[in-house]
C-alpha cells in the first residue's frame, strides 16, 4: 500500500459534474439520484464505504434541486422549519442521528415536514436497519426509504481520478505508472490525491515524466508519516 504522505492540498471550492467519473461502481446510484423528481415517497438513502463519493454525489443533487446541506450531528440544533423552508434537504451522514434523542426526534420531525411533496436524500455508510436507532417511528420511517448504492471505487474510476489529479498539477507521468498506482493505493476517492500531491510535489524538471521505478523510489523516500 502507498505510504499516509505529509503534504498540504488547496481545498476544493465546488463540487463539478465534470468531476464525478462515472463507472459500474457508480452508476446506478447516479441515475437513480439525477431522477430525484420520480424517487418513491419523496426520499431516497443513498449509501456507500468511506470514500466512494458520497459527498460529491450528494453536492451535485444540492447544487441542482437548491437542497440544503446538513451534517446529522448538526440536526439537534436546527431550525428545522427553516432547514425544511426550501423543500429539498440533504442530511450527511445520517447513521450519527441513531443513539442520540435529540438527533433521531430532528430527523423525525424533518422527514415528516419534507415527504412526500418534498424530497429529502440522507447519505450514509449502512442501511438505516443497522443504524441502531432508538425511536421506532424514525426506524419505520427510514427504513421505507429506497436505496441507492456506491459501490468501492473500481480500477477505472480511480484510474480516472488519478489521470485527472496528474493533469491538474501538470505533472507527466509515464503509461504505466496509473495502473501501478491503483493497485497500490488504499480503495477510496478520498485518498487517490495523496500520491498525485505526493509525486507532484517531489516531481523532476517540467517536460520529464515520473515512471513507475521513480515513484517507487519518490514514495518510498518520503518514508512513513
Amino acid at each position: 500500500m502507498i505510504r499516509q504522505l505529509a503534504f498540504e492540498l488547496p481545498p476544493q471550492e465546488a463540487w463539478r459534474r465534470a468531476d464525478f467519473f462515472v463507472s459500474p461502481a457508480n452508476a446506478l446510484a447516479l441515475a437513480t439520484v439525477d431522477d430525484w423528481r420520480n424517487w418513491p415517497l419523496g426520499k431516497l438513502l443513498l449509501i456507500g464505504p468511506e470514500g466512494s463519493g458520497k459527498t460529491h454525489l450528494a453536492h451535485l443533487w444540492a447544487e441542482e434541486t437548491g437542497a440544503a446541506l446538513i451534517p446529522a450531528t448538526a440536526l439537534g440544533h436546527s431550525d428545522l422549519p427553516a432547514l425544511a423552508a426550501g423543500g429539498a434537504v440533504c442530511v450527511e451522514g445520517a447513521e450519527a442521528v441513531a443513539g442520540h434523542a435529540e438527533r433521531e426526534e430532528a430527523l423525525f420531525h424533518l422527514h415528516n415536514m419534507l415527504t412526500p411533496g418534498g424530497r429529502l436524500l440522507l447519505t450514509a455508510r449502512m442501511p438505516a436497519r443497522d443504524w441502531g436507532m432508538r425511536l421506532p417511528d424514525l426506524a419505520s420511517r427510514m427504513g421505507a426509504a429506497p436505496i441507492a448504492r456506491l459501490e468501492a471505487p473500481d480500477d477505472a474510476l480511480l484510474s480516472a481520478v488519478l489521470v485527472k489529479l496528474f493533469a491538474d498539477r501538470q505533472v507527466s507521468v509515464a503509461p504505466n505508472l496509473i495502473p501501478w498506482l491503483v493497485v497500490r493505493m488504499e480503495r477510496s476517492l478520498a485518498a487517490a490525491p495523496e500520491p498525485g500531491a505526493a509525486l507532484g510535489a517531489r516531481a523532476p524538471a517540467r517536460g520529464q515524466p515520473i515512471s513507475r521505478a521513480m515513484a517507487a523510489a519518490l514514495l518510498d523516500s518520503a518514508g512513513p508519516e
